[in-house]
């Protein structure tokens, strides 16, 4: 757990390696954070909810217990979240130097005796901060695009050439199946209890969507036809001006990313699409979104591999291979039609820890699958990602599904 904890906490500090100090201070929308205050506030977590469990414990500063608390209402009140920017100070120097502080405390600790509450508090706080590694990539993309300049975080990765893999629909288990979360390994509360799911006869699309596919409904006026839309999807295109994903360049053939600029791939997932546009291409290509459920019993069998944020690349790439369930795993988290909701029998974590997913299972819906972003051993088949519709920052794409 020692060597896992140093880890992962290095590997924040990786993705930054190359930003600087003005990088990490910027927030370009009220959804994403300033790295700044991820960094930050990832180490409050861990003090908050590992260190703070000694009763002789003391904050190295107790006005960061508000600036950095992120929506934990039962442990005190928060800087409001449109206004993390703000926060010249501390200094980014001052917020590494909190960081390490609570590195050698932590540490300390688990070289202590051991305690399996403690080392399942330490485990949560690691899968946090690695959901804080993606969010770091994501806002640092939206960030870079504001500008005018759109710089590049890291160097462009290889083109791809490889062949355009063909879009095949293979069927799905129908009947009772178990999904969520077994005794084995990590879970967030909201991954259980593992529970049984009546599925419908069904297939799922052996690969992701591509953003050929995605631009062919974009040239067909997707963007105008309101009878592809949920309401208040069409009411959002309307009042936002929604005419091509996130990122897509207005001349359709250029994508900003996080190498800049680049030609758009054809073969290469869609990315950046809120549920809306997921489901109103679904249904103008004859087909729908796949149910978590359904999700989930396919994905189940499958290790888990594939264009995550371990390979460096940081950006979908085309299919490759002919198997069945290709691009599971990475690339794109992939909307689903399931809303987020508490499974049967669901209970939350005890004390200020049930925050952390419940009290969200309203208005939201679920992706499953990670994405060029997701670290390797952060994602399994029982993951729950949820965003609201409208959300379109992350990594988001779709996979099509179909009744049988």
């Amino acid at each position: 757990m020692a060597a896992r904890f140093r880890g992962v906490r290095q590997r924040t500090l990786d993705l930054c390696a190359g930003l600087s100090a003005e990088d990490l201070q910027i927030q370009s929308m009220a959804d994403a954070s300033p790295g700044k205050w991820h960094l930050a506030h990832t180490s409050w977590f861990f003090e908050q909810f590992v260190l703070a469990r000694d009763p002789a414990w003391r904050p190295r500063n107790e006005a960061w217990l508000y600036l950095f608390n992120s929506y934990y209402q039962s442990v005190g009140p928060m800087h409001a979240r449109p206004q993390r920017g703000l926060l010249s100070r501390p200094s980014l120097d001052e917020v590494l130097a909190y960081r390490r502080y609570v590195d050698d405390a932590v540490g300390e600790r688990l070289a202590g005796t051991a305690d399996a509450e403690l080392a399942a508090l330490v485990e949560l706080g690691l899968q946090h901060e690695q959901q804080h590694q993606e969010l770091l990539l994501t806002d640092i993309k939206h960030a870079f695009w504001c500008n005018p300049l759109r710089p590049a975080y890291h160097a462009a990765p290889a083109v791809d050439a490889r062949a355009p893999v063909a879009l095949r629909f293979i069927p799905g288990r129908d009947g009772l199946v178990e999904i969520g979360q077994d005794a084995e390994g990590f879970a967030f509360d909201n991954e259980t209890p593992r529970h049984r799911e009546l599925l419908h006869p069904h297939a799922l699309a052996n690969r992701l969507v591509t953003n050929g596919e995605y631009l062919a409904f974009v040239r067909e006026g997707g963007y105008r036809e309101p009878g592809l839309w949920l309401s208040d999807g069409w009411a959002t295109v309307q009042r936002e001006g929604w005419c091509h994903p996130l990122y897509w360049g207005d001349d359709l053939a250029s994508e900003f990313t996080l190498a800049g600029m680049q030609a758009l791939s054809p073969h290469a997932p869609v990315c950046h699409l809120s549920y809306y546009e997921a489901d109103a291409f679904a249904r103008w290509a004859g087909a729908r979104l796949p149910t978590e459920a359904e999700w989930e019993s396919a994905a189940a069998p499958l290790a888990v591999a594939g264009n995550l944020q371990d390979t460096g690349r940081l950006q979908p790439a085309p299919a490759t291979g002919g198997g069945d369930r290709l691009q599971m795993y990475g690339d794109v988290w992939e909307w689903t039609a399931s809303p987020y909701i508490s499974y049967p029998g669901f209970r939350p974590l005890p004390g200020s820890l049930g925050e952390y997913n419940g009290k969200f299972m309203c208005g939201q819906w679920v992706l499953r699958g990670g994405s060029c972003a997701t670290p390797r051993d952060h994602v399994r088949a029982s993951y729950r990602n949820f965003f609201p519709p409208h959300a379109r920052w992350q990594f988001s794409g779709l996979r099509l599904g179909q009744d049988r």
